[in-house]
């Protein structure tokens, strides 16, 4: 794991250097071992690096490193975990090598077979730029599924690019404008969606994408090239629907468990030590078991708890010790976790609402004490059916559809006579003769949701509608209108068997890369900490979308085929009880240790002076939370924190 960066501007040679150092060192976090740079003073390209040594942890593995030809030059984030088999496909090609670093494979591949071809064959995550010095081209790629970040724009006459926003900025034409429509989106789902990101101008390359900007005839020429694929999920989904797997349970069983087994034994390679996350969930606990069950030694295993309450880190200690596991969990006080929330602004270069992503940097500190790199079960519940709204979602669904939409309309309009705080109120009254199911908490929130759901015509608007936080973020956001994205380009959308999958696949291209892994790699490069997720190698989710629905969820059970595999190594008793989970209550602490924080960054006064928010709206939800009468937690928290990263980052 690595950080790139580079740029393209006619200066001078001292310039170009002392810019892209620059640049370089904003991402020491992500490569505290080596730096270097590579510039090209003719053609006006400057390329940064920051290494963190995981393969080859001699010179040999030093970048930019310069193709034997002496043609390309390739900076490159990530991991190659085929390429071993690429140095052995190379033959005679290959034969003089300087070192084995996945670098210098990945570069000889693209002497010999070109870009396109590396990339189809290569299997692994990463981020890549490669300058072609003959063709005064330069190349930036990212992997299948977005595990890498990588973001790239125009900023007058320059061309800037880099694992971090950090990077970008460090360039003295950088323009921090704020866009406000990828505000709004931020506000709908929580992170910015790609290929868009926080700023004017600058967007993140879209997972399996990627793009040859020519620069031999200046600005202009270069300034209309688009990205383009070389892997779709899409077209994955497609083929795997078309092409199910033959055979029974038991067939399904052995091929995923022996796909999963051969890419746990790729990624488990590397010069430095390797352990892994582990709560204790079906999708870690499947990673750890299968390490465990091809490592000549106990596999290092790390998870924490919070404040001494029963949660999966009590769960991870029974099942590290049936696996034989060296495993450490770290009791977390809330002072721990609080002490996190100030340090996420510079940890996150673009706002992003998770608060996983505390205790997310919390365990990658831990375990960075003790390992360099760390497997992680992200992924299964977009590839395997987990999330709760797989599986209720659809039969939600069509029982609203079995009442006509005239009459759905209405009972949405009756249902918003009544304000928020008079259902409470009547709620309140009529609570000691309702069944126990009926004792709802807020249920003015509650019926206002119910509303909203009641107006929807299309399970695709339905879905929208599950997956935003604010559902009108515009009127929020002055001046602001939402970018298209996948989730309203139906042209973009994948075509599905069933509303289920069509879910998970736009999962998988939205929640996925721009929240869950953008999180995973931020949390764990502020602490020089590698992450790998053996989950989203490419030939697993290939696999995987040629399952049959009934093989994901069953029984009203998510990732039924993955707890097969997981039963072989782990007794059904120790996995199955309810899921608890790492509860970090948001929630209270707005109301009690987080107020006076919350509270500056939420006054009337600061959201007008700085002018991206109307406070109407937002000190509304913010008196309504504090009274208890709702839980607007989701919707203040992206508020919060776009207001947090606004100063840290200077007002912009």
């Amino acid at each position: 794991m690595c950080g790139i960066t580079g740029f393209w501007q006619f200066q001078s040679a001292t310039e170009l250097e002392l810019r892209v150092r620059r640049m370089a060192d904003a991402l020491i976090h992500r490569g505290p071992d080596d730096a270097g740079v590579w510039i090209d003073q003719n053609a006006g390209l400057a390329l940064g690096h920051r290494r963190l040594a995981v393969v080859e942890l001699s010179a040999a593995g030093h970048q930019p490193m310069v193709s034997a030809c002496g043609r390309y030059v390739l900076v490159f984030n990530g991991e190659i975990y085929n390429h071993l088999a690429l140095r052995a496909q190379l033959g005679e090609t290959g034969r003089a090598w300087r070192g084995h670093s996945d670098t210098e494979t990945l570069l000889t591949c693209i002497q010999a077979w070109g870009l396109q071809r590396t990339l189809d064959q290569a299997v692994g995550m990463f981020a890549v730029a490669l300058w072609d010095r003959q063709e005064k081209k330069l190349s930036l790629a990212r992997d299948r599924l977005g595990e890498k970040p990588l973001y790239w724009g125009w900023q007058g006459d320059a061309l800037l690019f880099g694992s971090e926003l950090k990077a970008l900025k460090a360039h003295p034409d950088f323009r921090a404008a704020v866009d406000r429509g990828s505000l709004a989106l931020f506000l709908r789902h929580g992170y910015v969606p790609a290929p868009w990101s926080i700023y004017e101008g600058i967007f993140k390359l879209l997972p399996g994408h990627f793009i040859e900007i020519p620069l031999s005839r200046g600005a202009p020429m270069a300034q209309v090239a688009q990205s383009r694929p070389y892997w779709r999920l899409n077209d994955v989904v497609s083929q795997g629907q078309m092409g199910m797997l033959a055979g029974d349970d038991v067939t399904a069983i052995k091929a995923l468990e022996a796909r999963l087994l051969g890419t746990i034994e790729q990624q488990m390679l590397a010069d430095v030590p390797v352990g892994a996350f582990f709560s204790g969930g079906i999708d870690s606990t499947t990673v750890v078991s299968l390490m465990q069950s091809i490592s000549p030694r106990p596999v290092r295993t790390f998870t924490i708890g919070f404040n001494g309450s029963e949660d999966e880190s009590v769960h991870a200690q029974t099942i590290a010790q049936h696996l034989g596991t060296d495993h450490l969990s770290l009791l977390v006080q809330p002072e721990d976790a609080l002490d996190v929330i100030p340090m996420l602004p510079r940890m996150y270069c673009e706002p992003l609402s998770a608060d996983s992503q505390i205790p997310l940097y919390l365990i990658s500190k831990l375990a960075r004490q003790h390992v360099t790199v760390a497997l992680s079960g992200d992924g299964g519940d977009e590839l395997f059916g987990g999330y709760n709204r797989y599986l209720g979602a659809r039969r939600v669904w069509l029982k609203m559809q079995s009442v006509p939409g005239p009459l759905r309309h209405l009972c949405a309009v009756l249902l918003r006579c009544v304000p928020p705080a008079g259902w409470n109120r009547l709620f309140s009254v009529v609570k000691p003769v309702l069944p126990e199911r009926f004792r709802l908490a807020i249920p003015g929130t509650k019926a206002q949701k119910l509303a909203d759901v009641l107006m929807l015509d299309t399970e695709r608007d339905y879905f929208r509608r599950l997956t935003s936080h604010w559902q009108h973020p515009e009127r929020a956001v002055l001046g602001a209108r939402e970018h298209a994205t996948i989730m309203t380009e139906s042209s973009l959308q994948p075509q599905a068997d069933c509303f289920e999958h069509w879910m998970m696949a736009m999962d998988a291209q939205t929640f996925l890369p721009d929240e869950v892994m953008a999180k995973v790699d931020r949390a764990a490069m502020a602490t020089s900490l590698e992450t790998r997720a053996p989950l989203l190698d490419h030939r697993v989710v290939e696999l995987a979308w040629r399952m049959p629905l009934h093989m994901k969820i069953r029984d009203g059970q998510g990732k039924w085929l993955l707890r097969q595999v997981l039963y072989r190594h782990v007794p059904r008793e120790l996995i199955e009880r309810p899921k608890k989970g790492f509860g970090i209550p948001i929630d209270d602490w707005l109301r009690g240790p987080l107020r006076p924080w919350a509270e500056g960054l939420l006054s009337e006064d600061r959201l007008r002076a700085e002018g991206y928010f109307d406070p109407a709206p937002i000190r509304a939800l913010w008196r309504q939370h504090l009274q208890g009468s709702h839980n607007w937690q989701y919707q203040l928290w992206p508020v919060l924190m776009f207001q947090a990263w606004l100063a840290a980052e200077g007002g912009v």
